[in-house]
């Protein structure tokens, strides 16, 4: 959570809605009585009250007084969270080859990772990442972003040649931001939701504390492939080759000799004709007795 907006002591009560095109009233006959809005706060009683000096609202059964998030804080509350860190634990296995590992490699000790931070030249296989340096790696402000929000992703890539050592296989992180903070997107930008904390007054009435928070989610994207060499698969697709050399042959010379313009001149070139003479009846060969 990076931001807030706190919304303190609500009861159960009835109370003015806030205003929209829908619920600015003038009189008693704007309201209808059990009317719940697809976006409203609570139940309309059916009265028109004041929202404030100059406009009226329908009056609501709901936690009152209801939530305005019209105003976000800027800058943000925690805007010093950039500085936490993050400790990210994948697990991969390749069931075909029963091979599995880990971001945590066999050579990082607890030493190491009580002091490490993640950098693609220094410290490429550090498991833990400082916001900020993920931000900027993203071409993202973080300052900007944990007003409303977002939605981070942490991607890592496991591209593993397992006829080489084990010790080879090893991640590769980048990053990237997921959700679109284009400006035309202006309806419910960013990343947000909804808490509340419960408790009773020094009257006994039952109360609460409703929290509207903003953050920034992180996705981790794990993906990648591992080969291995094996014979059988490799003699298969030699043989696949060669078979579908010797088809492409017989292919080409159909379509040649019987689709093209020209299919009789290939066909010339392709066949040598020879005429069969009869040789003449009277003819002798040979020497005589």
């Amino acid at each position: 959570m990076t931001n807030m907006i706190m919304t303190l002591n609500q009861t159960q009560g009835s109370c003015p809605e806030l205003p929209d095109n829908k619920t600015v009233c003038k009189s008693e006959e704007d309201c209808r009585a059990g009317y719940v809005g697809t976006h409203s706060n609570g139940v309309q009683t059916g009265n028109c009250i004041k929202y404030n000096g100059s406009i009226k609202t329908c009056e609501i059964y709901a936690w009152c007084p209801v939530e305005d998030d019209m105003n976000v804080p800027r800058p943000a509350f925690l805007k010093d969270a950039e500085n936490f860190t993050i400790l990210v634990k994948n697990n991969i296995w390749y069931p075909k080859f029963d091979f599995a590992t880990r971001n945590i490699l066999p050579s990082i000790n607890s030493t190491y990772l009580k002091g490490c931070i993640y950098d693609s030249q220094t410290d490429p296989f550090c498991p833990i990442f400082r916001i900020q340096k993920i931000m900027e790696a993203a071409g993202q402000n973080f300052q900007e972003m944990a007003v409303e929000g977002g939605v981070m992703g942490l991607q890592i890539k496991w591209n593993c040649d397992l006829d080489k050592a084990a010790s080879l296989c090893v991640p590769r992180y980048s990053f990237r931001r997921l959700d679109d903070k284009s400006s035309k997107y202006t309806v419910s930008p960013g990343y947000n939701f909804r808490f509340a904390k419960y408790y009773r007054d020094t009257s006994g009435l039952e109360a609460r504390t409703l929290i509207k928070a903003y953050g920034i989610r992180f996705d981790v994207i794990v993906f990648g492939k591992a080969g291995k060499f094996d014979i059988i698969p490799t003699m298969i697709n030699i043989g696949s080759g060669l078979a579908l050399l010797g088809v492409a042959t017989v292919l080409c010379d159909f379509i040649v000799l019987y689709f093209m313009k020209r299919r009789h001149f290939y066909r010339e070139k392709k066949y040598k004709y020879v005429e069969d003479y009869e040789l003449g009846g009277n003819s002798t060969y040979g020497t005589q007795p």
